[in-house]
């Protein structure tokens, strides 16, 4: 399934959240044009030490399946060729420094005006209005700024940067989500539209409900380390040999859990009736359950559990992870055609198969000599 196909999108895009958006649009079969300077490329081609073709593998995995065309966007005839380009294109998708397309002649406004059908995708850092617009920002700038920092560790530990880009890689996601909407309204109405995405909206909404506990209940957000503010128990521990995690989401699994542990009266104790008890007293169950889980290994809690019907886990690293039967059958690495490595697919199935890369990453300027005809949409 390629559900993208015909449709063409030009991407100025520099290490994670253009490239993530470029590539989501490539392996839903999209043809995606990496535009790069010609002075080094995408600087994520040198993130990191050289994995294959002198680029560093993070460069392979957000730029599978796309063309690369290195242009000098600060020469005449380099914005003629990206405007040539963009006349044959359905979506342009950038994340350059705020002011930076303007200054370049390349800004929203006269952009779809000289193509109107073009629809414009906006990455920024802090968003496209206000005191902060032009300012630029990294993941863990926009982690720290939008909360996320906040909320992510133990409780009385310092704020702590989540493991993964997951503001990066999210504004890639909204970026495609709303070309995508783009593409059906141009369906209707023939125009193209601009769309802006920022890191910090999407911070911003990954903390939605701290957000929302905060302006309607005056609560303020605390840390819960991998435990959750609305549940008891739903968290993590440590059982005789590594860390487990247990999610009583209702009384019904809370009694359950009680059951497999061997502590049938804490269902009558009124302490612990109900979850909302169980908040109210957590600090005298919990350590009654940290007591209990180390008097046997992880894989034996987890048959227990899972015989019994309680949601469960274990805390795995990414080997570990790698090695669950589940990840075997998910099929979630692919390696693109033409290279001996493999990268993470997207996770999404069309009639249950899963996209797969086009083709490996581009080497910088390798499509200079490609013609790049319109194609049908974007006429």
């Amino acid at each position: 399934m390629r559900p993208l196909e015909g449709i063409r999108v030009v991407e100025i895009g520099q290490v994670f959240a253009g490239p993530f958006a470029g590539a989501i649009l490539a392996d839903l079969g999209a043809d995606v044009i990496k535009v790069e300077k010609p002075e080094g490329g995408d600087d994520a081609r040198q993130m990191g030490r050289a994995f294959r073709h002198g680029d560093a593998l993070v460069f392979h995995e957000f730029n599978r399946g796309k063309r690369s065309i290195a242009l000098d966007l600060k020469a005449p005839e380099g914005v003629a060729a990206l405007h040539g380009l963009l006349g044959q294109a359905d979506i342009l998708v950038h994340n350059m420094r705020p002011g930076v397309p303007e200054a370049l002649g390349l800004g929203a406004a006269e952009t779809t005006a000289r193509h109107p059908r073009l629809i414009y995708c906006e990455m920024g850092a802090f968003g496209h209005l206000g005191p902060m617009r032009d300012q630029p920002g990294y993941e863990p700038l926009l982690q720290a700024f939008g909360g996320l920092s906040s909320i992510t560790g133990e409780p009385d530990g310092p704020p702590v940067r989540m493991g993964a880009s997951v503001v990066d890689q999210g504004t890639g996601m909204w970026t495609v989500i709303g070309a995508l909407a783009a593409l059906q309204q141009r369906a209707r109405t023939g125009r193209g539209c601009v769309i802006n995405t920022s890191l910090f909206e999407t911070a911003f909404t990954w903390a939605n409900q701290k957000v929302s506990a905060y302006v309607n209940q005056g609560e303020q957000p605390v840390r819960h380390a991998s435990g959750h503010p609305g549940f008891v128990p739903y968290e993590a521990f440590d059982a005789a040999d590594a860390p487990l995690l247990v999610c009583c989401g209702n009384d019904r699994l809370f009694a359950k859990f009680a059951r497999v542990l061997g502590h049938v009266e804490w269902l009558s104790d009124a302490r612990f009736a109900t979850n909302r008890d169980r908040l109210a007293h957590k600090e005298a169950l919990l350590p009654m359950i940290r007591d209990i889980l180390p008097t046997r290994r992880r894989v034996e809690w987890l048959g227990l559990l899972v015989e019994a019907g309680v949601p469960c886990a274990p805390i795995n690293t990414i080997p570990e992870m790698l090695a669950e039967p589940q990840a075997a059958a998910m099929a979630m690495l692919a390696t693109p055609p033409g290279e001996d490595f493999r990268v993470v697919a997207l996770p999404i199935s069309f009639d249950g198969t899963r996209p797969a890369p086009a083709s490996g990453a581009p080497r910088l300027d390798q499509h200079r000599d490609a013609r790049f005809r319109a194609t049908p949409s974007a006429r």
